[in-house]
């Protein structure tokens, strides 16, 4: 006898970089397959799936999460924000100009994950020391840049934020 499971989708509304979208999914549906596969987000890299290299972080309702480990259901009316969400009215987020000015990114393929870490990490600490930007960016792996140009970058978005840069950026 063949048997055929029918699993009933269930509603998921986000507001996501400041964007309202809805759809129905499957309840066992990951957020990172909603945000690439649903809402064709492709900014939030899939690593491991296992939440040890963070390449799929973004910020669920301000705190940073691996979208590998939540399912879009309880994203449900949460506000999110990808990498793609940092850019805004055509300029780049000072942590993007620096990554890219202190050569913090090689291939490129934890760059989002390691950007929405440091995104948190100076929403909370605006003044992070080498110590802080370290256990900040903790739950990221790169395989390129053995980190230092890392936290050279995050060091001076941070020192150009702090000096009260106008990017236009509300993050």
């Amino acid at each position: 006898m063949n048997t055929i499971e029918i699993i009933e989708k269930v509603s998921v509304e986000v507001t996501i970089n400041g964007q309202r979208q809805r759809r129905d999914v499957e309840p066992r549906m990951l957020l990172v397959q909603f945000i690439r596969d649903e809402l064709r987000l492709t900014g939030t890299h899939i690593g491991c799936d296992t939440t040890y290299c963070g390449a799929c972080t973004v910020l669920l309702n301000g705190e940073p999460v691996k979208s590998c480990t939540v399912l879009a259901a309880q994203a449900d009316q949460c506000e999110i924000l990808t990498v793609e969400g940092l850019e805004q009215d055509g300029k780049l987020h000072p942590l993007q100009e620096a990554f890219a000015e202190h050569h913090g990114l090689q291939c490129g393929y934890c760059t989002p994950g390691m950007l929405m870490s440091s995104v948190a990490l100076l929403a909370d600490n605006p003044s992070p020391g080498r110590k802080e930007i370290r256990k900040g960016i903790a739950g990221n792996l790169c395989r390129c840049t053995g980190y230092h140009n890392i936290f050279k970058a995050v060091e001076a978005a941070a020192e150009e934020m702090r000096e009260g840069a106008d990017h236009g950026h509300q993050i």
